[in-house]
């Protein structure tokens, strides 16, 4: 065993969960080596909006987490020197039944840690000039979302992390093997006390055998990114109705049932494609525009132009942007848990694997890291 090759935490995956796990093991002053199979990181971590998202968690431990991220992004981004605008977020709504699941959950959650108002017309288009004004109902102003561009924060947090803790960084190592006090790479064999394993969904390399047996899938997104002919400024990050039957946070709204039946009778393909639709903005003025959800165990790897026109149609309705120039395309995959917000279980000692964030990596993986590396 090489000496220098030993360390007391290991963590396999260099995406957001990875990344919050190493961080908080290296503030409590543990040694900490990060394994990356890639070169840098290329999974969902980097292939998203970049969007820190506490609204769309219901109330309980989601939210809290979400919150918790949230000041962890603002004290990371502010350290490291990475770009992170707190811009909030606005969802617009043009059809009365919207209107009603809205005040319904301002009236739900009103003692909830949701930082909501209810906006007229004239309110949202303050905030957001690009809104489409006609028959524009109403907007849900949330002033805890943020936006980072998840491509330069995912590199940079890394690099900080070894200037300021020395975290090791080990990429182009894929993990092979864990067999405690050892770790096995393709390339090195370290020694370490604890393993955790962020490897996203990756579910065939390490226990396999233990994601057989949970309700895991991997989901399918496609999105694109955009430069408008003009510069635009979007305000906070913008969506609208069909994001309202996406999210947990809108999930016990009881009229929500009246415009998941209205949106399937215009098109069932909103469904069938798990179409709803998010606009972020990266300090480039650049946007980044999606999304669809398809899933399964094995994703498909080819695009459908028509699911991106259908995402790019829905956008038209209520954003004034101009005419877009799409300058890149892109699929992400991520794993999605039934039933939970994430996956962590211990498949033997000295092990844990932390999963199943679904499309909310980002959003709470800093809080749920805390929590893990807390009760060490």
């Amino acid at each position: 065993m090489n000496a220098d090759r030993v360390a007391d935490i290991a963590v396999v995956g260099a995406g957001i969960a990875g990344l919050a796990h190493a961080y908080m093991a290296l503030k409590k002053g543990y040694r900490v080596v990060l394994f990356e199979r890639e070169q840098f990181a290329v999974g969902a971590s980097v292939r998203n909006f970049g969007l820190v998202w506490p609204i769309g968690q219901e109330p309980g431990v989601g939210l809290e987490l979400a919150l918790r991220s949230r000041e962890h992004w603002l004290e990371v981004s502010k350290e490291a020197g990475f770009w992170l605008k707190a811009n909030g977020s606005m969802h617009v709504v043009y059809n009365d039944d919207e209107v009603a699941v809205l005040q319904e959950f301002m009236e739900l959650y009103k003692d909830a840690a949701f930082q909501c108002t209810l906006l007229n017309p004239k309110q949202v288009v303050e905030k957001s000039p690009v809104v489409k004004t006609e028959n524009l109902k109403a907007g849900l102003w949330s002033a805890t979302e943020g936006t980072v561009y998840s491509r330069e924060a995912i590199r940079r947090i890394p690099e900080w992390l070894v200037e300021k803790y020395g975290l090791i960084v080990k990429y182009g190592h894929a993990v092979v093997e864990v067999s405690l006090p050892h770790i096995l790479t393709a390339r090195e064999t370290w020694q370490v006390d604890k393993v955790f394993i962020c490897s996203g969904a990756d579910f065939e390399t390490l226990y396999p055998e233990v994601y057989d047996q949970q309700p895991i899938s991997k989901c399918k997104l496609q999105m694109m990114k955009a430069v408008p002919d003009r510069p635009v400024q979007i305000g906070p990050s913008l969506c609208a109705g069909l994001t309202l039957r996406h999210y947990s946070a809108f999930a016990k709204c009881k009229s929500l049932k009246q415009v998941d039946l209205r949106y399937d009778t215009e098109s069932m393909a909103y469904k069938q494609h798990g179409i709803h639709v998010l606009l972020a903005q990266n300090h480039a003025g650049e946007l980044i525009i999606g999304d669809s959800h398809h899933y399964s165990r094995t994703v498909e790897p080819f695009d459908r132009e028509d699911v991106n026109e259908i995402i790019l149609d829905y956008l038209n309705s209520f954003a004034n942007l101009g005419n877009l120039t799409i300058t890149e395309r892109w699929h992400g995959v991520y794993p999605k848990l039934q039933g939970n917000i994430s996956l962590v279980l211990e498949p033997e000692p000295g092990v844990t694997i932390i999963n199943g964030l679904g499309g909310a990596g980002m959003t709470l993986s800093f809080g749920l890291a805390e929590r893990v590396i807390s009760s060490l």
